[in-house]
């Protein structure tokens, strides 16, 4: 099984913060998200930070990044317009996860631009502008 590691874009029941505010508990299907990253704890738990890739053109309020043609195709996803949403993200225990499928990995994000995702989300995180939604 391929260890998740950060730049890695995989399928995964990715649960929107507008159906965890609703009382969902499960993502309706699984889609490609990005690991943005994996943080060890002392205690050997791994977190992992997912963010939601789509074909839907975000609205003016999302915080969003397309993602370029040549990094569709490296990370193994349709060449069609993606977006990777900044402004939300789940937040899994890869140990005590459901659903984490460890045969699930689609592919990876060049080095480059995995940074620039990072930067992104790591400023929005600050800016209080990246809602957590816990999947436990």
């Amino acid at each position: 099984m391929p260890e998740p590691i950060a730049g890695d874009v995989w399928r995964y029941d990715y649960l929107w913060r507008w159906q965890h505010e609703r009382g969902e508990t499960a993502g309706r299907k699984p889609r490609p998200v990005a690991i943005v990253a994996v943080l060890v704890e002392r205690r050997a738990a791994t977190n992992l930070f997912l963010l939601p890739i789509t074909s839907s053109l975000p609205d003016q309020a999302r915080f969003a990044i397309e993602i370029p043609q040549i990094e569709r195709r490296r990370a193994g996803l349709d060449d069609i317009p993606l977006w990777i949403i900044i402004d939300e993200y789940n937040h899994d225990i890869l140990e005590e996860s459901h659903l984490f499928d460890p045969n699930a990995r689609i592919g990876r994000f060049s080095p480059t631009f995995h940074a620039s995702l990072l930067r992104a989300f790591a400023r929005a995180a600050r800016d209080r502008r990246a809602g957590r939604v816990p999947r436990d």
